[in-house]
């Protein structure tokens, strides 16, 4: 039976989730993950899993910057969004970004399921409308390469620039060295081809649900 994993940090959803996984298929395997953090071990954890679940928003998520950094570093796993943003421009930049399908939460269980078997058969399923919005510029195709080649432990670094946060914050969190943040801080900047973590925050904000929203943070000494 199919190995799926689940990453969304609602309980309750996860738990609708389960139900509708349950329905369609009762012998699946099912694992789940409530972070970003948390997925990437999980994933580790299972590299055969055979579809991944995954909310766009959860603690360590940023718009399509995860969908984006675990499909570079996973490719052979199959990645369906499960959001409740569902304006059919966020449909199509996840397919976009490498997902084969988008599930709204508002759809039903038997919707659901429907959706999980048509990907499992290696079919894409997202809702029509989708289909009808424009494919995502040059612009942010090219900020998804650069971000694609970050290590995982640059990924989490810029991620926490993105939300604020300073070298010594950071080092702490990661338990490791200021050094060491600096460093990884410098090899950001070089892969993603900007100058200081403000452009970098920014240039990683291409990637959110609401680009135009991004704040950009204090600038700090590197």
């Amino acid at each position: 039976m199919p190995t799926l994993l689940i990453a969304d940090d609602h309980p309750l959803f996860r738990e609708a989730l389960r139900g509708a996984v349950r329905r369609r298929l009762p012998g699946a395997n099912l694992y789940e993950a409530d972070s970003v953090n948390a997925l990437y071990v999980l994933v580790e954890a299972h590299p055969d899993a055979d579809l991944l679940l995954m909310d766009l928003n959860m603690p360590g998520a940023h718009g399509f910057n995860a969908l984006v950094h675990l499909r570079a570093l996973h490719p052979q796993l199959p990645v369906v969004i499960v959001s409740a943003r569902e304006e059919p421009g966020v449909m199509r930049r996840a397919l976009d970004h490498g997902a084969l399908g988008f599930i709204p939460k508002s759809a039903d269980s038997e919707a659901i399921g429907r959706a999980i078997a048509q990907v499992l058969d290696g079919e894409r399923w997202v809702p029509i409308e989708a289909h009808e919005a424009p494919a995502m510029g040059r612009d942010e195709h090219e900020v998804a390469l650069r971000l694609r080649e970050l290590t995982p432990q640059q990924f989490r670094v810029l991620q926490m620039l993105c939300v604020g946060r300073l070298n010594k914050q950071i080092a702490y969190d990661l338990g490791v060295s200021e050094a060491t943040i600096k460093a990884h801080v410098t090899a950001i900047l070089r892969k993603l081809g900007v100058t200081n973590r403000t452009q970098a925050v920014l240039m990683a904000g291409r990637l959110s649900v609401d680009p135009d929203r991004m704040v950009p943070p204090p600038e700090e000494q590197d």
